[in-house]
């Protein structure tokens, strides 16, 4: 009896028969290496579109990857200041000008005129 190789055979599926996210990288991975697109197509069992969409799509999420700008702590402490004090510049300018009207003898709440 001989040993079975288990990197060979059919290609492993997720549990609703389609191919794992997983999968889908390792054939995207084998393509970029130069691997010919035919042969990796017949080890999989998938088309040669389905391949190159897969790689299409591989290389698109790559280049947003690359544009996106990743958040630091930095600028979340940033953020977080700007918005304090943005909320302390309303507070100052709300109590001077209640010490304005209480100065000046006016009341410092807004109230119905009586009739």
């Amino acid at each position: 009896m001989g040993s079975v190789d288990k990197g060979t055979g059919p290609p492993r599926r997720g549990r609703s028969g389609r191919m794992t996210v997983k999968r889908k990288r390792e054939a995207v991975i084998r393509l970029l290496r130069g691997e010919d697109l035919e042969t990796v197509s017949r080890d999989l069992g998938v088309t040669a579109g389905k391949l190159t969409s897969w790689r299409e799509a591989f290389l698109a999420g790559g280049e947003t990857a690359l544009k996106a700008r990743p958040g630091d702590e930095r600028d979340e402490r940033i953020r977080r200041l700007e918005a304090s004090l943005g909320r302390m510049s309303m507070e100052r300018e709300l109590l001077t000008e209640k010490i304005r009207r209480m100065e000046g003898g006016q009341p410092s709440g807004r109230k119905r005129p009586r009739r």
